[in-house]
């Protein structure tokens, strides 16, 4: 495979995604410098270079005009109904979106609130929510001018994109650990994506190398202190908050559980239901609730460094294993009036085979979200009235059977 430098001479111009005019830039989430689309630091991976510079590793998130208010088109389908929301109006597309959101009555007896659903981000086309990201993130590298895309990740993340830059013609290389599921490296490699096999942390000096010397587009984190990934792909997870205002059957959601690693699919939640706000749509932004395999975001909601490491004992839910946490992910949080538990890999069992029991079979991290409902009930944060949304990211297919055991802790996307 040809991994040398691309110039943007090579696309041409009607190939590119038409950019939303209401896109005016990039906005960092702490310092709130703002980046102008044309500044090639964007597409760099590094996240505000001021707050790096004084040791702060944050992410950008898109700024649009003032004017922005959410502006649904109902005669299109999927995330094309968003799109005037998004930064580009057209962007490759393989049927991602419109997954359902189902109202599971035992549940809510059980757990004893108003309603609990769920939204099944594993009926997106490959199987899990960073199918929303992928077009998006892709769409960015076109616009701007490239024709590779990387991406280092335990799966979810790889299966995806590799499948969105075959969509839209362009070569992509996955960085994956040699344990990654072989459901997962068929995806990626039937795609025509290169896949590369590398141990543990050193996934990321090569994908920074790749990055910086052979002209890839980074669509995923490669630093030691992540920023999340491509501030255009996260845009892509708005659609989840949007949907989710949209097929809710009765309340709107108090609650919102999201299983969660670096946050790139809390923050894009995030951000849809502000958006909401600030259209008039709903009153307020759901609580939201990160689900994690340890005690990361929680301790950083009581005043531990999000820059720190944490321990993380080996556990089963690989798609958000890690010791690491972002700055958006803070932001989320502390954003939604929200809160992190920490669950176990005997939690994630247990409530794998209890959403298997009520007709939904979902990944160990998925799982991750009813186990964390558990954990609001008997921390008593459950309110009689509360109507929960769990985000069920990923089916459970293409797990292998180890995967329901405690393994390695890794690093993840």
């Amino acid at each position: 495979m040809n991994v040398g430098s691309t110039t943007k001479d090579h696309i041409k111009e009607e190939a590119k995604p038409l950019q939303n005019k209401k896109l005016c830039g990039l906005i960092c989430l702490r310092c709130e410098q703002i980046y102008e689309l044309d500044d090639p630091h964007i597409d760099s991976g590094l996240g505000c270079k001021k707050c790096l510079k004084v040791g702060f590793p944050v992410g950008l998130r898109c700024l649009y005009q003032e004017s922005m208010t959410l502006d649904f088109d109902l005669r299109k389908s999927g995330m094309f109904r968003f799109a005037n929301n998004l930064p580009f109006l057209n962007f490759p597309s393989i049927g991602e979106g419109n997954t359902p959101l189902v109202q599971v009555d035992k549940l809510a007896t059980e757990f004893g609130v108003h309603t609990v659903a769920i939204k099944n981000e594993g009926q997106n086309p490959i199987g899990s929510h960073k199918d929303r990201m992928s077009p998006l993130a892709v769409a960015r590298a076109l616009s701007a001018g490239y024709r590779k895309v990387i991406a280092s990740s335990s799966g979810n993340a790889g299966a995806s994109l590799a499948a969105y830059a075959a969509r839209a013609g362009i070569q992509c290389c996955i960085i994956a650990a040699p344990d990654i599921s072989p459901k997962w490296a068929e995806a990626i490699t039937l795609a025509g994506a290169e896949l590369r096999l590398v141990e543990g942390k050193e996934r990321w000096p090569l994908m920074e190398k790749l990055v910086q010397n052979e002209g890839w587009f980074p669509v995923t984190n490669f630093h030691a202190q992540p920023v999340g990934s491509n501030p255009f792909g996260i845009e892509g997870y708005k659609t989840i908050a949007f949907e989710i205002l949209e097929q809710a059957e009765t309340a709107q959601p108090t609650v919102v559980v999201v299983p969660t690693c670096r946050g790139d699919m809390l923050f894009g939640i995030f951000r849809g239901f502000v958006e909401a706000v600030e259209s008039g749509l709903i009153s307020r932004v759901p609580c939201l609730v990160a689900a994690e395999p340890g005690k990361r975001l929680e301790l950083v909601l009581t005043g531990s460094d999000y820059r720190s490491v944490f321990p993380v004992a080996a556990n089963n839910m690989t798609s958000i294993d890690g010791g690491t946490a972002t700055y958006q992910s803070k932001k989320a949080l502390e954003g939604s009036g929200g809160a992190a538990v920490a669950v176990t890999s005997n939690d994630a069992i247990a409530a794998q085979k209890v959403l298997a029991e009520n007709g939904f079979y979902v990944e160990m991290s998925s799982a991750a979200a009813l186990a964390g409902l558990q954990q609001l009930k008997e921390q008593g944060r459950l309110k009689a009235d509360d109507n929960v949304v769990l985000i069920a990211t990923s089916h459970g297919f293409k797990e292998t059977p180890q995967a329901s055991l405690p393994t390695g802790t890794r690093d993840c996307n």
